[in-house]
């Protein structure tokens, strides 16, 4: 932990920015799920095969189908029926606010 990390920055559950093992306290684990899902998954509602968030997470956790889960229980992911593909549906305080305009043009299709 450094001294720039508040207390209550999801960072300092990180062992060189990976997630080695999940944190006692449920504030504490929600927090770092957000910020994990705002990592794996840096633009909202940009679908995911379940093989490219689970390789994503691999390179963020030592248990990704583990964090996989939890972004789904925790709704900050949602997925398919049949688990084939994954989105972030929740915009987290990890989000820049230029993320947000990003995402609109792209639902919104004001490129065409």
């Amino acid at each position: 932990m450094t001294g720039q990390q508040s207390s209550g920055d999801p960072r300092r559950f990180l062992d060189e920015g990976r997630l080695r093992r999940s944190p006692r306290r449920w504030r504490d684990k929600q927090a770092v799920t957000r910020y994990l899902a705002t990592l794996a998954m840096p633009h909202l509602l940009e679908p995911l095969t379940e093989r490219e968030l689970t390789d994503r997470l691999a390179d963020l956790a030592d248990d990704p189908v583990g964090l996989r889960r939890a972004m789904v229980d925790l709704g900050v992911v949602s997925r398919t029926r049949d688990g084939a593909e994954y989105w972030r549906t929740e915009r987290t305080e990890h989000d820049r606010p230029s993320d947000a305009a990003a995402t609109a043009q792209r639902v919104l299709g004001e490129d065409r």
